[in-house]
């Protein structure tokens, strides 16, 4: 899985290009150049989560999780709270609706609602 960027000025697509010790993301339109020092082949740690009952696999880094988008008014079934994170997956077959998936911000319970 790789990462889309944009150059902030002209709205291009950016192309990767390698220097010596650096990777540089770079527009063919504009010229501008972004140095990444590397971010980009550097591992990330990611935290698996199995709960056998759903036979569902979450995976998910704290990173991933700050950019999920917060609800609030959905309840947790383990502990009562009433914000989780909220995300959508294609679980099953194309014409039948995704899966509402959600993570409790206190106690990090995760479930889902089939729409």
């Amino acid at each position: 899985m790789g990462i889309v960027s944009f150059c902030p000025n002209c709205g291009g697509l950016l192309q990767v290009r390698r220097n010596k010790d650096t990777i540089e993301l770079y527009c063919p339109k504009c010229n501008y150049t972004l140095n990444t020092k590397n971010q980009l082949l550097q591992p990330t740690k990611v935290e698996v989560k199995r709960n056998p009952k759903d036979r569902t696999i979450v995976v998910a880094s704290k990173r991933q999780l700050a950019t999920l988008e917060e609800v609030k008014g959905v309840i947790c079934p383990k502990c009562g709270h009433d914000k989780a994170y909220f995300w959508m997956m294609q679980t099953r077959a194309a014409d039948e609706p995704p899966t509402r998936f959600y993570r409790c911000i206190r106690c990090n319970h995760t479930w889902r609602e089939y729409a």
